[in-house]
Order: structure tokens, then C-alpha cells, then sequence
């Protein structure tokens, strides 16, 4: 059996784990003595492979902290953490909590068909690709049967609600009876910004100097420093704002409650609008003008381009500018 230690190094903060590979001493360094541990078990397995012939059961609570552990050591960030073990906490509530030899593909399977139950399909993908990373890591840990497989279900195209300029005009006389909607509106429809990133707004995040915003995403955590807004809709804010009392720091004087957006959208004619679907005109209407799913996808700040074309745009600008292409005028 290979040995493999934990230690401390005089006068140097941190952990160190060390073991012997290729007859070379290895180590490496860990913030504090839990993760120095955690990683000692783990490599303390690889290096004793060919004496494990069989799966290790442990609990699902010491699976759940195990992984989370791993994440830390492995430098993930706090959100993509949070993310994964949120699904674990879902595994859990639709499931139960299986030690690591009782996960079977029967309970992988059976998650997925609740989970499609209660939300729509490209959520449940996240869950699965998260759960994809979790088997894995177990199987590499020989913690899982290495026959354990997830596939993600098919995610169909979705009709997505876009306000035409007759629909935003009405929508905008009717908010202006409620002071600061028409500027909540106008930046969902022109910055793609989320509701909660939206009511965060500080009037010092305002650059009227050069057009644009400093944001932080409060869903991933991303911050765009200077995010451009159209020069006329930073003149409608500047007028806005001398509105609002001498020594404001934020842009609303109210919050924003599900019961005044109901009352705006029944007045425009449009009941069953959701504040999203201004992020989706926003960036539907970027596609048609033919900007790229790139940009389009940064503004956003999305992780993946399937994400802003499959469910926030219903055109591809690229399949657009190929069918412009076609000798239309030729045939006519």
C-alpha cells in the first residue's frame, strides 16, 4: 500500500499533502487542514487502484461533503457550487438519500421523469448535466458502479413572446401613470438586464458621459463594467432622475411588485406578458437585425450559445443572411 500524508510547514500558512509516485516525492498545497484531508483520501485511492477491485459505500451526506470538498480543491467558484449542489438537494427531495452503492440507474432515471414534471426540459439538462459531473466524480472515486449513465432529454424549439413597436409603445403610455416603470421597461427592452439586476441599480452606476451602466448579475455573479445603453434612453433617465428627490442613490422610489407589473401588462392589452419576455424581445430583436449570436450571447451573459439561440431569440441571423442570399428577385 502507497502512503500518503498531510503536514505543516514552519512559519507557512496552509496544509500540504505528500506521497511518493515514480520514485519522486510529490506534494501539494492545500488552504486548511479539512481540504488537505480530503484530498489525502483521495489521492491515497488512485495510487492504491489495483488494490480496490469493488465500489466504497459511504453515506449521501459523506458523498454530498465529499464533492462539495472536491469542488473547493479543484478552484470552482462559489456559484458553480451552489448550482451543483442545488441539484444534489433536489436528488434528495424527489428521491431520497441512497448511500453511494444504493445510487443506481433506476434512481438516476426516476429523478429525471419527476424533474420533468415540474419544470420545463432545458432546466431539467442542467440538473442532469450536474449530475453527470457528480457520477462521474464518484465513479473516479470508485465510490459509483462505472455503468451509470445520464442522457439529456430533448429540448424542442419554443415560441417565444415578442412585443412588436406597437405592443412596447402601449406598454410605455400606460406605465408612465406609475413613476419609474417606463425607465424599468425601457432598460429591460434595451440592456437584456434581468428584473433583479434592474431594481439593483444605483444612480452611481450611471456613466451619461459615455452611455452606459455598471452591472453585477445577481444570478451568476458576472459583473460588465461598462455596459452600453442607447444614448436616447440615457437621456429619458436623465430626465427621470430630476424627478427624484435631492440625495437619491437609486433609480426607484418603489419596488417592484407583482401586482403593479399585473396591472401595467392588463392595461397594454398583454396579460399574459412575463418581465422576462422584455429580455427575450431584447434579444430576439438584436438577432433580427442581424447582430451575431456571439454578441448577443454577451450581453446576456450566457454560458452557452444554445441557451440565447434555442430559448431567447427564434432566429438565427446567420440562417437569416444564408436565405437572403437566395436569387429571390431573379425568379419573381
Amino acid at each position: 500500500m502507497r502512503k500518503v500524508w498531510t503536514y505543516k510547514r514552519k512559519g507557512i500558512k496552509g496544509w500540504w499533502v505528500g506521497w511518493y509516485e515514480g520514485g519522486k516525492r510529490k506534494s501539494k498545497a492545500l488552504p486548511n487542514k479539512a481540504l488537505a484531508e480530503h484530498y489525502k483520501k483521495i489521492k491515497y485511492q488512485q495510487l492504491n487502484s489495483d488494490v480496490f477491485t469493488s465500489t466504497i459505500n459511504i453515506t449521501w451526506p459523506e458523498l454530498k461533503k465529499s464533492y462539495k470538498n472536491s469542488k473547493h480543491v479543484a478552484g470552482l467558484k462559489e456559484v458553480s457550487i451552489y448550482e451543483a449542489m442545488n441539484t444534489l438537494n433536489k436528488f434528495e427531495e424527489l428521491v431520497g438519500k441512497p448511500s453511494s452503492k444504493q445510487l443506481t440507474q433506476v434512481l438516476l432515471d426516476k429523478f429525471v421523469k419527476a424533474r420533468l414534471k415540474e419544470v420545463k426540459r432545458y432546466t431539467v439538462n442542467k440538473d442532469i448535466s450536474n449530475l453527470r459531473a457528480f457520477v462521474h466524480w464518484g465513479q473516479s472515486n470508485r465510490y459509483m458502479d462505472a455503468e451509470l449513465k445520464l442522457k439529456k432529454v430533448k429540448v424542442e424549439d419554443l415560441q417565444i413572446t415578442i412585443l412588436n413597436a406597437t405592443q412596447i409603445k402601449e406598454l410605455l403610455t400606460v406605465a408612465h401613470a406609475y413613476p419609474g416603470w417606463p425607465i424599468r421597461i425601457l432598460l429591460a427592452l434595451t440592456t437584456g438586464l434581468r428584473k433583479g439586476d434592474i431594481e439593483k441599480i444605483r444612480i452611481s452606476d450611471l456613466h451619461f458621459d459615455r452611455s452606459t451602466i455598471a452591472t453585477r448579475s445577481k444570478k451568476t455573479g458576472k459583473a460588465m463594467g461598462e455596459r452600453p445603453v442607447p444614448a436616447r434612453i440615457m437621456t429619458e433617465i436623465s430626465n427621470y432622475l430630476s424627478s427624484l428627490p435631492d440625495g437619491a442613490e437609486t433609480l426607484w422610489q418603489d419596488t417592484h411588485t407583482h401586482k403593479r407589473w399585473k396591472a401595467i401588462r392588463n392595461r397594454a392589452g398583454l396579460a399574459d406578458l412575463k418581465f422576462h419576455d422584455l429580455r427575450k424581445t431584447f434579444a430576439s430583436t438584436l438577432a433580427h437585425r442581424g447582430v451575431s449570436s456571439a454578441v448577443t450571447q454577451r450581453l446576456l451573459e450566457h454560458s452557452s450559445s444554445d441557451l440565447t439561440n434555442k430559448i431567447y431569440t427564434n432566429v438565427d441571423p446567420v440562417l437569416s443572411e444564408a436565405v437572403g442570399r437566395l436569387p429571390v428577385d431573379e425568379w419573381l
